[in-house]
């Protein structure tokens, strides 16, 4: 007897229609005519969308995340694996539409960045987000749950691009208009950027505009960033006169770094302004260089407080609006009051400095706290 799916629970709404099609027939008992029937489509419709979800079961996650729906071992998954894993399966369910829109924002957005993976094992609770940097080395950028990483296989935001031991998926067409279209609702039709600049149609189809509110003398100003990469990879591919990085990859990893620990810390674009009296505030007592691991939000707010404080005014201050608020080097000199090409200077020194901090407190090649 096929078990009720709604006896065990709700479907969420951000199911893709193809999904629940699958379901409906291959669970519930549903004919390919009742479906098309109710759907009001044709028969042979309905047929191709549910043989294309059933294609997609080579995909790991995927096969998870229906065989968590079902209560049943997915078609790549010996008894033990299910059983190991079952509870990890059936809490795909329980993700709502917020949750995947903040963690889709979070996520794709790192994905959406050159050199960029999602790597996940069997027996692994969280994804995490792997960037590939022009030197070879590899840093973690971001984390998430498993069960949202099924949810976003499932809506086809990302695919597999290598299974295995430890599978590898990357960003999707999908997944990539997705995340634009999250970025459009956020910064609506009134501040779509982009419109008084020249149109450039090949590089902007790798580009993600959006927007962020920077606080500067008691009034509000927007910030105009690209989500799929950050002013700091950009100046690293720039060259000298001599063909030498103007910054070295190295630098760019320190940056990197910063801006990880300043989202995981959650922390508001007023930082930008305030930075000097959040460094000093009461609950600044709490970082511990010899911690081997992050601890949340709290401990990722207090690496950044430690950071800012060995970097000091000035240095800090570009750190944080190039490195964390991806703003545009001269931006920063305009509003900083600097003279033109001296931010990149002066952020090359911080990134310098930055990196020697992280270098006493961790040790040379430390990797990412997450």
């Amino acid at each position: 007897m096929k078990p009720n799916l709604s006896s065990d629970f709700t479907l969420p709404s951000w199911l893709p229609d193809a999904v629940r099609l699958y379901l409906d027939h291959t669970q519930e008992g549903l004919s390919i005519r009742e479906l098309a029937r109710r759907e009001g489509s044709h028969a042979s419709t309905v047929m191709r969308k549910v043989r294309r979800c059933e294609l997609r079961r080579e995909d790991p996650l995927v096969d998870e995340a229906l065989a968590g729906m079902t209560g049943r071992p997915g078609s790549s998954s010996t008894r033990e694996d299910t059983e190991m894993t079952m509870t990890l399966r059936a809490s795909t369910h329980k993700i709502d539409d917020a949750t995947l829109s903040r963690e889709g924002s979070r996520i794709l957005r790192r994905l959406a960045e050159p050199g960029a993976v999602l790597a996940i094992a069997g027996d692994m609770e969280k994804a995490v987000v792997l960037r590939e940097f022009p030197d070879g080395k590899t840093a973690r950028t971001g984390v998430v749950d498993r069960a949202v990483a099924q949810a976003f296989a499932l809506k086809n935001w990302i695919s597999c691009r290598k299974p295995g031991r430890i599978s590898a998926y990357e960003l999707t067409a999908s997944g990539r208009a997705a995340l634009k279209q999250m970025v459009d609702d956020h910064v609506g039709t009134e501040g779509v950027p982009g419109l008084s600049e020249a149109a450039t149609p090949f590089a902007d189809q790798h580009r993600i505009w959006d927007e962020r509110v920077v606080e500067e003398d008691g009034a509000p100003k927007r910030i105009r960033y690209n989500l799929a990469e950050s002013p700091i990879a950009v100046m690293g591919r720039r060259r000298d006169k001599d063909g030498r990085p103007f910054l070295e990859p190295d630098l760019v990893r320190a940056g990197e770094r910063l801006r990880e620990d300043f989202e995981l810390a959650q922390m508001g674009p007023r930082v930008a302004q305030n930075w000097e009296r959040f460094l000093t505030g009461s609950d600044r007592g709490g970082f511990r260089p010899d911690a081997c691991r992050g601890e949340g939000p709290s401990g990722a707010r207090d690496r950044v407080a430690a950071a800012l404080r060995d970097l000091g005014p000035g240095l800090g201050d570009v750190a944080l609006r190039v490195c964390c608020f991806m703003e545009g080097i001269e931006t920063t000199e305009k509003r900083m009051g600097w003279a033109a090409r001296s931010g990149k200077i002066v952020l090359r020194i911080a990134l310098q400095r930055l990196k020697r901090h992280y270098d006493d407190l961790y040790g040379p090649g430390g990797r990412l706290i997450g």
